[in-house]
Formats: structure tokens, C-alpha cells, sequence
């Protein structure tokens, strides 16, 4: 006597993580990638890629965007790669970027309680902005290698103070994959021609 055959049904899926980013509940901050600065950091060329790389999958998963510039009157705008993509950056000349209030308020009124840092420098205007953000409430994410210093000890020393106090470190690709979610994503074919772009030499 044949046997039935057995009928497929569908695993329930488990719930995603809250540790995970979701383009709904995330914003992307560029800090001060200007020009006459980020020629004193080191592997500027691989944080600057990696910004960009980071602005495009933000774009394209509809993430929010804001950046700001310190001092550009002296210090000059940011790199024109990135400001091309980024419009108006508000400047100032506290080293944090929550002097910048409008950004911020504009993303708690939108729902967007995670931020995603990147840029320059990583013990200066970076760890003072995510310290801040942490403070107020935000869920902080940086990209450690879309983050940069002059020097090895600076950057190394601000990534554990601010692990240290709840800032969550990540990296360019594992940020943008987990705000396209899954490969079934239609915008999944532009996020995976960015990670497969070769790094600057």
C-alpha cells in the first residue's frame, strides 16, 4: 500500500532580532569627511569609499541621510565624491554634532531611534556625537572602518570607550545587509553590486 505523501508546510519564522538595523527604524550621519581633514587621516581613501558605499545602500533602501561639516570656512567643505551626494550639511563648531538639533529632532519625530555614524575624527567629533545620541536616547551604531583619526591609538582607544558605554560597533557591508534584510529585497541587486566593488588600493 503506497503511503501518503507528506504535505510541505511552511516553518513559522522566529522573530527578528532588536539587535538588528532596519531601514525603517534607521538614520545614517556623516561627520565632517571635509577636505583638508580627511587628507591627515590614515586609510582616508578606504573611509571614504566605504562612506560613499554607505550613502549609495542608504539611498537606495530609502534611509535617511544628514552630515555635518566643523568649521568649513577654515577647514573647507567636505569631499566632493560624498558632498554630491549628500546636499546641505549643517556646520558647526562644537565637536559633537548634536548641536545640530533640527537633524535629530526630524529623526525622533520619524520613528528613527537607531543612527549610524560614520566619518572623522574618531576620538573628536564622532565619539563626543555618539556618546551624546547614546545619552539622548538613540541606539548608536558606528562603522568602524568608515571611521577614521590621524593616529592608530586615538581611533583604537575612542572604539572601546564608546563599546564600553553601549555604542555598537559595526562594519560598512554588515550595516547595509542588515538594512536590506533579505535577498528577496528588490533593491537587493544594487546593495550586492556595492559589496562586491573592489577597496581602494
Amino acid at each position: 500500500m503506497a503511503s501518503k505523501p507528506v504535505e510541505k508546510t511552511e516553518m513559522a519564522q522566529l522573530p527578528r532580532s532588536p539587535e538588528l538595523m532596519n531601514r525603517e527604524d534607521s538614520a545614517l550621519l556623516v561627520i565632517d569627511v571635509q577636505e583638508t581633514l580627511i587628507k591627515l587621516i590614515a586609510d582616508r581613501k578606504r573611509i571614504i569609499w566605504n562612506v560613499r558605499r554607505l550613502l549609495d545602500a542608504a539611498k537606495a533602501l530609502g534611509v535617511p541621510i544628514a552630515a555635518t561639516e566643523q568649521y568649513p570656512e577654515r577647514l573647507s567643505p567636505t569631499v566632493p565624491e560624498l558632498k554630491e551626494r549628500i546636499g546641505h550639511a549643517p556646520d558647526k563648531l562644537s565637536f559633537s554634532a548634536c548641536v545640530c538639533g533640527d537633524i535629530f529632532e526630524r529623526w525622533n519625530q520619524d520613528d528613527r531611534s537607531r543612527v549610524l555614524i560614520c566619518g572623522i575624527e574618531t576620538h573628536v567629533c564622532v565619539l563626543h556625537t555618539a556618546l551624546d545620541l547614546a545619552s539622548d536616547g538613540f541606539e548608536v551604531y558606528v562603522a568602524v572602518d568608515a571611521v577614521g583619526a590621524r593616529y592608530s591609538v586615538d581611533h583604537e582607544t575612542a572604539l572601546r570607550r564608546m563599546e564600553s558605554a553601549g555604542v555598537i560597533l559595526t562594519t560598512t557591508e554588515t550595516a547595509f545587509f542588515e538594512w536590506c534584510r533579505t535577498a528577496e529585497a528588490p533593491e537587493f541587486k544594487q546593495i550586492s553590486a556595492l559589496a562586491k566593488e573592489k577597496p581602494p588600493e
